[in-house]
């Protein structure tokens, strides 16, 4: 492993290292390499979820021409729902509507 030297460190970002270092008990050579890993992996993904500048306008473009396309009987509605035309919501539970409901049971006590 390559050693980690960082000169003219600012005292304030000095002490929270040695203080990492102290806490897990390890070195500050190894405190400062767990520290860059780990703050690569949060930039790199963090990175990874953006889109480039030529990406991103192309989608733009992509969505704003989407937009502009008439309302039609077909393809134009796709994704597109009139509320009116919504089916109305399902109660919540078993259907019970084929059921018939008894006003009174008596079981049978004879014999």
């Amino acid at each position: 492993m390559t050693d980690i030297i960082l000169h003219n460190l600012d005292p304030v970002l000095s002490d929270r290292l040695r203080r990492v270092a102290e806490a897990r008990g390890w070195s500050l050579q190894r405190t400062a390499l767990h520290l860059i890993e780990t703050g690569l992996f949060a930039v790199e993904a963090e990175m990874a979820g953006r889109f480039e500048d030529h990406d991103s306008r192309a989608l733009q473009e992509a969505i704003a021409a989407m937009e502009g396309i008439p309302s039609d009987p077909g393809f134009a509605l796709i994704g597109r729902a009139d509320p009116q035309d919504a089916p109305a919501p399902r109660p919540i539970g078993p259907d019970l509507s084929g059921l018939e409901l008894l006003e009174e049971f008596r079981p049978n006590r004879e014999g």
